[in-house]
């Protein structure tokens, strides 16, 4: 399924079992705006949480390297209100040479439903001179290793 085809899918098409790494959010009733809903920006914030818990997950944070991210969508699909828990289902979908496009699914428990769809387009940079650089082959197979587990093959 490519990056495109998975953001136009219908949310009852989309299962949390086809992501590596489910990360739990809370919401707060901070995270909340004036209109009674969570705030959009917040989601953002709430996919950088998990996209470092999957960084973490394959070691990323390890390597001297710093990845920035390039790009970053979300599509959102119901509003979300406090109280509530957010299971947000992450999986890289491509990987690039010098680094990955990510995919999240953000599911809300109470109601029983994804709530948002989001993508980000990763870029591995050099910790000291914050160049662009390769991602590393350890990295790179960490993250295929990870895929394989929720049946995604990136190497083909």
């Amino acid at each position: 399924m490519t990056a495109a085809t998975e953001q136009s899918q219908s949310p009852k098409d989309i299962s949390l079992q086809d992501y590596p790494l489910i990360f739990e959010q809370v919401v707060a009733w901070g995270d909340m705006d004036a209109f009674g809903h969570v705030n959009n920006v917040q989601y953002y914030r709430y996919i950088e949480s998990a996209r470092i818990a999957y960084l973490s997950r394959i070691k990323m944070l390890a390597t001297g390297l710093l990845s920035v991210v390039a790009s970053n969508n979300c599509r959102y699909l119901q509003p979300v209100h406090y109280p509530d828990s957010l299971n947000i289902g992450v999986k890289v979908s491509e990987l690039r040479q010098s680094g990955f496009r990510m995919d999240y699914a953000i599911f809300s428990t109470q109601q029983q439903t994804v709530v948002a769809l989001a993508q980000a387009v990763v870029v591995m940079v050099d910790g000291q001179t914050f160049a662009k650089t390769a991602l590393p082959d350890e990295v790179r197979q960490q993250i295929i290793d990870l895929e394989k587990k929720a049946g995604h093959d990136l190497t083909a």
